[in-house]
């Protein structure tokens, strides 16, 4: 959506761009997801396999603990649902923040500002179920992602005030 504002001022140009990136973002995380939990499901199920066959101490294991080993492997569905789920809720923010407002300016400012307090309420999210310090995650966070949107900003309008 930055980029596009970056170039364009069309709320409509601005919001279709915005749900774009929500549809592609969320599938984009999805599927990655999928491949990335899947690929360690087939290792976990693999090393269960050969400790099985070799007689492993821990090889032999009543149907009991098998159940329960297979019910602690990844489930690449649910993974997969969680990162587009997340994805989405995430992109939800600028695309409603720039919903409702004409104005081009006001607009930028709004999804900037509606942006970054997102970033601080997620940064403040993972340091505290990541037991972090808060600071330091709410700064990484920001900044990172401040710096994404004027990075997308800056080269979308330098790509267009020159006519490419």
């Amino acid at each position: 959506m930055m980029g596009v504002g970056a170039v364009k001022q069309d709320i409509k140009a601005m919001i279709l761009t915005g749900f774009a990136g929500l549809v592609a973002g969320a599938c984009s995380m999805a599927i990655g997801e999928f491949v990335s939990v899947y690929s360690q499901l087939d290792i976990e199920v693999a090393q269960m396999k050969r400790e099985k066959q070799k007689g492993e101490p821990g090889g032999e294991r009543s149907e009991e603990e098998e159940d329960g080993e297979k019910e602690s492997l990844p489930n690449p569905l649910q993974a997969a649902a969680a990162s587009a789920l997340a994805f989405s809720v995430g992109a939800m923010v600028p695309l409603l923040a720039a919903s409702f407002i004409k104005e081009y300016k006001v607009r930028v400012g709004v999804v900037v500002g509606a942006v970054s307090l997102a970033l601080v309420v997620f940064g403040w999210l993972g340091a505290m179920l990541g037991k972090v310090p808060l600071l330091r995650s709410v700064l990484r966070v920001l900044i990172g992602g401040l710096l994404a949107m004027a990075i997308t900003f800056g080269l979308t309008k330098l790509i267009g005030s020159s006519g490419l």
